[in-house]
């Protein structure tokens, strides 16, 4: 099917198109911020001209940070409800596109909405099926399902060595032909289509790449010329534009001549089907964004570039959702 005639649903199973959202996800960070734990998006659904009117309803971005992945995503999709979403690693970067680098979006790392898992096809290809907006992990339930698993290497569930989450063989199944847990059917695209830009993409899709062609992609500081034909980052960003825009302006930022990208297809095994989540990193200033200061390590605080991760850790949600802003203190003004 194509992708004009699917109607995505978010997890919480409401229709949304992708071009519905672009003008929201352009002013992510764009507005001033009233706390760092909140990003106020100057689009608005139904725009008024003062603060007060009943009918001013904008979408609103909200930061959603614990400790517990699980938690997190809780949160995150509570807020976001059945008229908003929780932003994929596309719609993170194209938030960066369009807001200041002093704005929280650079200044922090993030997890997406977006998960990577390396499946077997029915011929015995070994591939990975990409998905943003929400995949087999779209639900707390399925991520807490694989933390509290038995970690046993022989446990056909749970975590692997590299804490990547594993998953059934019907479930991988299921994936490459876009049939979710949650009972949603997305439009799966191989890679050479995708590259090539498909029109309207969903919010909700997904993109297979040969295991061979993404293990052999860029795993490391690269030059940005050598970036933008990665296959592993087209797919990341959303397409060979999305990925573009987004170089340019991480180049910008601080003058800078190398990115971060990673993946971890040359230390895995290929035949136990696993899932990992796609993490964007960045700090203040973005510092050591080529990897030139040691003493950042690779933790939380260094911003090494775009890669993947498995489910131990901290996690840090976006939610995307209206609100009606005549109720809210943030907007007043309070000056005489």
């Amino acid at each position: 099917m194509s992708s004009s005639q699917y109607q995505p649903k978010s997890p919480e199973g409401v229709n949304l198109a992708r071009r519905q959202m672009t003008n929201v996800l352009a002013m992510i960070g764009a507005g001033a911020l009233g706390s760092p734990l909140l990003l106020q998006l100057a689009a608005a659904v139904e725009p008024s001209d003062e603060i007060g009117d009943e009918n001013d309803t904008r979408m609103v971005a909200a930061i959603f940070f614990e400790s517990y992945a699980t938690v997190a995503l809780q949160r995150a999709l509570r807020y976001a409800g059945n008229d908003g979403f929780v932003a994929s690693m596309p719609q993170l970067l194209h938030a960066r596109v369009n807001a200041s680098f002093d704005n929280i979006i650079w200044n922090t790392w993030f997890t997406s909405n977006s998960e990577e898992s390396v499946v077997t096809t029915a011929q015995g290809n070994h591939v990975v099926v990409t998905v943003h907006g929400g995949g087999i992990f779209a639900s707390p339930s399925r991520v807490e399902r694989s933390l509290r698993a038995d970690l046993h290497r022989t446990n056909p569930g749970g975590l692997t060595g590299q804490y990547a989450a594993k998953i059934s063989e019907t479930e991988a199944g299921n994936l490459l032909r876009g049939l979710l847990p949650d009972g949603s059917d997305i439009p799966v695209y191989p890679f050479e289509e995708f590259r090539r830009g498909i029109d309207d993409l969903p919010i909700r899709y997904a993109v297979i790449l040969d295991f061979e062609t993404a293990k052999t992609a860029e795993n490391g500081y690269a030059n940005f010329d050598v970036l933008i034909d990665d296959p592993n980052l087209i797919i990341r960003a959303g397409g060979v534009e999305a990925l573009a825009a987004y170089l340019d302006k991480a180049r910008d930022r601080n003058k800078t001549e190398l990115m971060g990208s990673w993946h971890p297809y040359d230390r895995i095994d290929p035949d136990q089907a696993q899932t990992r989540l796609l993490r964007l990193t960045g700090n203040k200033g973005g510092k050591g964004s080529e990897g030139d200061d040691p003493a950042l390590g690779w933790g939380y605080d260094a911003d090494y570039g775009i890669g993947s991760s498995g489910f131990i850790g901290l996690a840090r949600y976006v939610a995307v959702a209206p609100r009606n802003v005549s109720t809210s203190l943030q907007h007043l003004d309070f000056e005489t």
